[in-house]
C-alpha cells in the first residue's frame, strides 16, 4: 500500500488513475476515511467486500462530485430530495432513492435502492472530479476499516486496521484527521414523504426546514438494509459502558464540565456536542490503543445531535 500524504494535484490524480485501474483508495470525507473503489467495477467492488469482511449483501453508498449527477444513479427523484440535495450537498448527506440503471446488484444487494453523496472534504471531492474526467461515473467509499469496528477519523488508523489487507497499488491518502467524525445522515426519499434511515450530524430539525413538512416515522428495519444500522456496529475491543460512575483504572469519554476521579483515564473531554461527535470514534480507538478493559460513555444531552451520538454509542456497548 502507497500512502500519500497532503496530495498535490498530480498525486490525486495518480490515485484517481489507480481507481480507474481496479485498485482501492482509501481517503478521507469530513464524516470518516472511506475504502473508495469504481462503483461500476464488480472485481474492485468485491475487493472492498473481502477486504473489509463486509458481507455481501449489505449494499454500499455510491460517492459522486456533484448533484447534477444523480440522475445516472437514481429514478424517480422527488422534488424534496432535489430541495435537500440542493442545501445539503456537497456535505455529510446521503440520499436512498430507487435505484437506477448504474446500480447493479453487486452493489445493491437484493434492493432496489441507491444510497448516494456528494461529500464536502476538499481531497475527496478533487479525487472524485479527476476520477469522473478519466470516465469514471461513481466511487463506493464505505468506511475504510473492518465491517462493525470503530470507524477510522484518521489515516493511522486506517493503516492499522486494513494495512495488511491491502496491495502494493492500493493508496491511502491522508489527509489529516475528518472534520465531523460520525457518518453521514441517511435520509430515504419516496413521493409519500422522507424518512431517517441513519442519524448524523444533520439533524431532523435541520432536514425538516428544508422540505417543510414533517419526516415520516417508518420502520424499515427488517425491509431495508442501511450502512450502520445493525445493532451492534462501530465496536472497540474493549466493553462499552453507558453513563453510570466510571470506576479507577476505567477509560472515560465526557463532557468536560463532568468531573471524574484523577484514577479514571480520561479518553476526551469535549465541550459540546459537535466536538464529542468529532472525538468519539478516536477517543474509542485510543482506548483499544491502551488495551482498556472496559470504556465508560457518559453521554451528553439536551442537544438534537446527541441522538446521533446515542446511536453510535449504543451500538457500539451491544
Amino acid at each position: 500500500m502507497e500512502i500519500i500524504s497532503n496530495p498535490t494535484q498530480v498525486e490525486i490524480k495518480k490515485a484517481a488513475q489507480a481507481l480507474m485501474d481496479g485498485h482501492l483508495v482509501a481517503f478521507p470525507t469530513e464524516t470518516v476515511y472511506g475504502l473508495g473503489a469504481d462503483a461500476t467495477n464488480e472485481k474492485a467492488v468485491s475487493r472492498v467486500y473481502s477486504v473489509k469482511g463486509r458481507p455481501n449483501d449489505h449494499p454500499l453508498i455510491v460517492h459522486i462530485s456533484n448533484g447534477q449527477k444523480l440522475p445516472m444513479w437514481a429514478t424517480s427523484i422527488t422534488s424534496q430530495a432535489q430541495k435537500l440535495a440542493e442545501y445539503f450537498w456537497p456535505g455529510p448527506l446521503t440520499l436512498v432513492l430507487p435505484s437506477g440503471q448504474l446500480m447493479k446488484k453487486f452493489l445493491r444487494g437484493d434492493q432496489n435502492f441507491v444510497a448516494i453523496r456528494v461529500p464536502s472534504n476538499k481531497i475527496a471531492r478533487q479525487l472524485l472530479i479527476n476520477f469522473e474526467n478519466l470516465g469514471g461515473k461513481g466511487v463506493v467509499a464505505p468506511s475504510a476499516n473492518k465491517f462493525g469496528a470503530v470507524s477510522p477519523t484518521d489515516s493511522s488508523a486506517v493503516k492499522e486496521e486494513l494495512g495488511e489487507n491491502l496491495g502494493p497499488q492500493d493508496i491511502l491518502i491522508d489527509g489529516g484527521k475528518c472534520e465531523v467524525g460520525i457518518e453521514s445522515t441517511i435520509v430515504r426519499c419516496s413521493n409519500d414523504g422522507e424518512s431517517i434511515l441513519r442519524l448524523g450530524v444533520i439533524t431532523k430539525s435541520q432536514i425538516e426546514t428544508v422540505t417543510k413538512r414533517e419526516l415520516l416515522n417508518e420502520d424499515f428495519s427488517t425491509t431495508l438494509q442501511v450502512p450502520g444500522t445493525l445493532l451492534k456496529h462501530y465496536s472497540p475491543n474493549a466493553k462499552v459502558l453507558i453513563n453510570g460512575d466510571p470506576l479507577p483504572g476505567e477509560g472515560l469519554i465526557a463532557l468536560s464540565n463532568i468531573y471524574s476521579d484523577p484514577r479514571v483515564i480520561r479518553l476526551a473531554s469535549p465541550k459540546n456536542s459537535t466536538e464529542y461527535a468529532h472525538q468519539l470514534y478516536r477517543a474509542l480507538r485510543y482506548g483499544d490503543q491502551m488495551k482498556l478493559k472496559i470504556i465508560r460513555v457518559i453521554l451528553p444531552r439536551d442537544e438534537e445531535l446527541s441522538e446521533s451520538i446515542s446511536d453510535r454509542v449504543n451500538r457500539a456497548a451491544n
